[in-house]
């Protein structure tokens, strides 16, 4: 474990989300880029070979990647990654930038990014088309995904001008006691596929506005979303005449990962996804989240369905607050799961960028294969599929969004992460059953159920209710706000980040006592003479 110089903020971290596989760079008249229907990548400063390092320079000397498009698997443009030595050159050049930036005011700093959110929303179409093309979400979510960010930024303009420690009552006479909130450093922010803009913005600004500086190394399958972020936000610093490595990146994989969370020089570690990475930290995190809602029988079945639909198969499952078991009281499960599985027909599954789309594709081939082999080990433990549970037949990582009943609660499948669309409904019968099943597993990210019952409510946000980091009530499991602090709890890490008092994580407490007096009175009265 790190010690005290060294803190590591564990966010949901993936069991397993995919394999790495890079495929051999596709030739130049291939790329999507290159087409007319995809000049706007252009607008982002995109072009087919892409520098993956900026530390103030724009570089890349180590393996070049292509980027796919999960939608018809086609190449975008290419990625030059960093090499261990650019990483190296890069955390100095970091570390030499935080001198800088940690002398700037608090509020002066807000007002950098407060221009990095305006430079965001002028992008916010172009760059949110680019996370639909390169992750495979429906463009309303990319969009999304980016005013996340843009949101945080002025969420974090505001926060810059009120962070403070309060003046303590001293035991001591002609005393003042303070504490003072202090940048750690350099915070280090390796990112996962699934959101690879909004992850980045929650660490980022915040990160800023409490004196830090930044190293972002993005997930290596969405690597130009994360040269096409940097870009905007480099611009803002140098035209501002600060240090570029302010916020800094390098592409790459698990070397470039596992160097980022060993690095003593690497104050803090936000850390979300990224399998191989994931796998190093093991030890510490382990598996990921497993979110549930919980239907009791009083339930309004108008605001569950849509509820049920919405965080089941929004983003295609690949949420973290994504609610992977429904758990229905037996006087209503029927009805439920018919309402719901006539609802999942109707999710408008193709292409992201389609307007009317709902449901888009998996980010790789690897997650259908994951996908296939949850289904039939669901089968195996006694599952029954009642919708989906088919590859679709057309080009891209096309799946059926799913719908499993008859699984014991305790079912191997069911406690597993698995990171795809498959639903598992689950029958319980009373107050304590749910609240017992809902805590049984080892993740504890978002939770909620669905009651008019007011006792119930308030017992299910109490000490004997649910254990996750997010509780909710009569909403679903994803959504979050970022006014509220974002993070789980048990083997989903126990960090957070975004709002309330998340800023904290990204400074150091210092309590500061002042004798302003000619006496010396001691703690604790003692008296040495």
């Amino acid at each position: 474990i790190p010690d005290s110089t060294n803190r590591l903020c564990l966010k949901e971290v993936p069991r397993k989300l995919f394999t790495i596989s890079y495929q051999q760079s596709a030739a130049m008249s291939t790329l999507l880029i290159n087409q007319s229907k995809y000049a706007w990548l252009k607008e982002l400063g995109l072009s087919e070979d892409n520098d993956g390092v900026y530390n103030g320079n724009w570089g890349g000397k180590g393996e070049v990647i292509t980027s796919y498009c999960p939608a018809n698997n086609e190449p975008i443009a290419r990625v030059r990654q960093a090499t261990m030595a650019e990483y190296e050159e890069t955390v100095q050049k970091s570390r030499d930038a935080w001198k800088v930036w940690a002398d700037i005011p608090a509020p002066k700093r807000g007002e950098i990014v407060r221009q990095i959110g305006d430079a965001l929303r002028k992008k916010i179409k172009v760059l949110g088309s680019l996370v639909s093309l390169e992750m495979g979400k429906i463009y309303v979510e990319g969009v999304g995904e980016v005013q996340e960010y843009v949101d945080v930024c002025d969420y974090a303009v505001g926060l810059s001008r009120m962070i403070g420690g309060p003046v303590l009552p001293s035991e001591r006479p002609g005393h003042a006691l303070i504490e003072m909130w202090n940048p750690v450093g350099l915070v280090g922010i390796i990112t996962a596929f699934n959101f690879p803009v909004a992850v980045y913005g929650w660490n980022n600004a915040i990160a800023l506005i409490c004196g830090n500086v930044c190293l972002w190394k993005g997930a290596p399958t969405t690597p130009l979303t994360s040269v096409a972020v940097t870009k905007i936000v480099a611009e803002v610093l140098e035209q501002n005449n600060l240090p570029g490595a302010i916020c800094s990146m390098t592409c790459g994989g698990a070397d470039i990962g596992t160097a980022m969370s060993k690095d003593e020089r690497v104050d803090l570690v936000s850390f979300t996804g990224s399998t191989h990475v994931g796998k190093m930290v093991a030890m510490l995190v382990q598996e990921r989240f497993v979110c549930v809602s919980s239907v009791f029988e009083d339930a309004d079945l108008n605001l569950v369905v849509p509820s049920a639909v919405f965080a089941s198969v929004g983003t295609a499952g690949q949420r973290c607050t994504t609610t992977r078991r429904l758990m229905l009281h037996g006087s209503i499960h029927d009805v439920v799961v018919e309402r719901v599985a006539k609802a999942y027909k109707q999710v408008r599954i193709g292409d992201p960028w389609d307007p009317s789309t709902m449901y888009g594709p998996l980010h790789t081939k690897q997650a259908v294969d994951q996908y296939l082999a949850a289904i039939e080990q669901a089968k195996q433990q006694g599952g029954t599929v009642v919708c989906g549970g088919k590859v679709m037949d057309r080009p891209g990582n096309y799946v059926e969004p799913t719908i499993i009943t008859g699984l014991a609660h305790d079912a191997p499948i069911v406690h597993t992460e698995t990171f795809v669309p498959i639903l598992y409904v689950l029958k319980f019968q009373t107050e304590e059953e749910a609240f017992a099943w809902n805590n049984e597993v080892k993740q504890g990210l978002s939770s909620s159920i669905f009651t008019k019952d007011m006792g119930r409510v308030f017992r299910w946000l109490g000490p004997k209710g649910s254990d996750c980091g997010i509780v909710n009530v009569n909403i679903p499991t994803s959504g979050a706000e970022i006014g509220g602090a974002f993070g789980g709890e048990k083997h989903t890490g126990g960090g957070r980040e975004s709002g309330s008092d998340s800023w904290k994580q990204y400074m150091r407490r210092s309590t500061c006592t002042i004798n302003y007096s000619k006496d010396l009175p001691l703690a604790q009265g003692i008296k040495f003479e």
